[in-house]
């Protein structure tokens, strides 16, 4: 996969998680959510990652279904 293709899933995905951060923690206390000891900080980083992570998977379906199907199938 090229590398502008990979920015265009990890930027967009970036964006949505800081989004969705600012979000859900405006919501919920960290403090509140019984992870076992967990420092604050360190719930808001773990959280990040995951959105991060589900929001590149959207992203990358997305740049999928919009890919040609001759590049799709074409034999490296």
């Amino acid at each position: 996969m090229r590398h502008d293709k990979v920015m265009w899933i990890v930027w967009p995905a970036f964006l949505a998680a800081c989004v969705l951060e600012l979000v859900v923690f405006a919501v919920v206390d960290p403090s509140e959510l019984h992870l076992q000891g967990w420092p604050r900080q360190a719930v808001y980083t773990a959280a990040f990652f995951a959105f991060w992570a589900v929001c590149a998977g959207a992203s990358g379906l997305t740049a999928l279904l919009g890919t040609p199907p001759s590049e799709v199938n074409r034999s490296a």
